[in-house]
């Protein structure tokens, strides 16, 4: 097994995902930094920091040099951060050393890594977004569409009442629409300029520094921080919470899968599955199985994530390259699990459905008779006799309804044992949840 599942070889296509993991590679760290550095140069050239001249050579070389990541890796063993020898690559490539000395200027390496960050971020969390509105609008679709279909409601795994699978898809996206609410907040905490010198002071700026970070963030799109956010890492910390938020909300839904999949119950049918080596008649929900472990997986890298949110004083070396370690395999393993559940090709099974209601012999039925009986006495008397009439059932192998029959001629047991009279809130609780799902979109 490789350390990374995420770009491996062989686990890349069940983990990974091409289109974000590409955010998180070598070479597009490298040209995020350098776009970075470029537009530090060109604001800082207008505002006559730096001379124009060489901040037009530092902004077009940035946009024209290809470095080597791997040329950067000596550097980065002794020294942790990548800008040292990024900087060094920079000046070699440009040729130019009366430009290339006003390169970096005034910044220190941990912003331009954070600002590169927040740029990959950006895109990263817009392909998220568009795949959370892609799951959002289709279990929209499924629940109106299932909202009067009843099925079982299990409690502890047994039979309990009757729910319909449109109210039981609702249940799976209304935590998904709260998590898009919450993604515009969780934005703004760290899509931010980063700019803040060797200790958040820019004291090399000439008084000039809280006017640069602002040109600077309007140059790469990003929002101002008016601060240091070296080591206040509150969004890198809200950031990983959501991603392990939603990747748990889809967790959820792995794992009722797995269930109603499940030989014996089958009540949903997913197309094709995954195959065995030895065993040629199964189909293997493997999609939901792997939505189930990475929001098992996403819990650990959040709680080191979170252990990172204490940075030492100005700026915290250990604390930071632990939020390396673990935030992108968090990004990369959220936006897998949205495409793997975007692509879910669910499928109730209405007959599996009807006949597990049928096979609970009406005991399913047991709270709607107890508050019929309850019109005509008192509810303990009612919970009593229920409880009676189930016990001469189950003596004399007869479904319910017969029983209640024989003891209670005057009930309408027809409405009572009618699964479609016993669906509640749950055909209004769907719909509604397809309405809110259309109109939030």
């Amino acid at each position: 097994m490789p350390a990374s599942p995420t770009d491996s070889l062989i686990y890349g296509k069940l983990f990974g995902d091409a289109a974000v993991g590409q955010l998180f590679t070598d070479t597009a760290e490298v040209r995020a930094m350098m776009l970075v550095e470029g537009a530090l140069a060109q604001v800082q050239g207008r505002l006559g920091m730096i001379p124009e001249t060489s901040a037009a050579a530092i902004q077009r070389a940035a946009m024209e040099i290809q470095i080597d990541p791997g040329g950067l890796a000596e550097s980065v063993a002794a020294n942790a951060v990548v800008v040292p020898a990024l900087v060094d690559a920079f000046r070699e490539a440009m040729q130019a050393p009366e430009h290339s000395a006003y390169l970096h200027w005034g910044a220190t390496s941990q912003d331009i890594m954070d600002t590169g960050l927040a740029l990959r971020l950006r895109q990263a969390l817009t392909i998220i977004e568009e795949r959370l509105d892609r799951v959002i609008l289709g279990l929209a679709d499924l629940a109106e569409a299932h909202a009067e279909t009843p099925m079982v409601a299990r409690t502890y795994g047994q039979a309990a009442v009757v729910t319909s699978f449109g109210a039981v898809v609702a249940d799976w996206g209304r935590p998904l629409i709260r998590h898009r609410e919450r993604l515009q907040g969780v934005r703004s905490d760290v899509e931010l300029v980063s700019l803040s010198g060797a200790a958040g002071t820019l004291s090399v700026m000439e008084g000039r520094g809280a006017e640069i970070r602002s040109e600077l963030a309007k140059a790469l799109a990003l929002s101002d921080p008016e601060s240091s956010w070296h080591s206040t890492r509150d969004g890198i910390a809200a950031l990983g919470a959501w991603l392990t938020g939603l990747t748990g909300s889809l967790g959820k839904i792995g794992e009722d899968l797995l269930i109603l999949t499940q030989s014996g119950v089958s009540e949903v049918c997913l197309g094709r599955g995954g195959g065995s080596s030895t065993m040629p008649q199964k189909s293997n929900p493997v999609a939901p199985s792997a939505i189930s472990a990475i929001a098992r997986q996403a819990v650990g890298l959040n709680t080191v994530i979170q252990s990172a949110l204490p940075h030492r004083q100005q700026r915290d070396g250990a604390a930071w390259l632990s939020e390396w370690l673990c935030l992108p395999q968090l990004i990369i393993l959220t936006a897998r699990s949205l495409a793997m559940t975007d692509a879910l090709d669910v499928a109730p099974d209405i007959q599996a459905m009807t006949r597990h209601i049928e096979a609970t012999d009406g005991m399913i039925f047991a709270e709607a008779l107890t508050f019929a009986l309850a019109r005509t006495m008192p509810r303990p008397e009612a919970q009593a006799e229920v409880k009676r009439l189930i016990a001469t059932a189950r003596d004399k192998g007869l479904p319910l309804q017969s029983i209640v029959q024989e003891s209670h001629e005057d009930l309408k047991s027809s409405e009572i044992f009618n699964p479609e009279h016993n669906l509640g809130t749950s055909p209004q609780d769907a719909r509604r949840f397809a309405k809110v799902a259309r109109l939030e979109k």
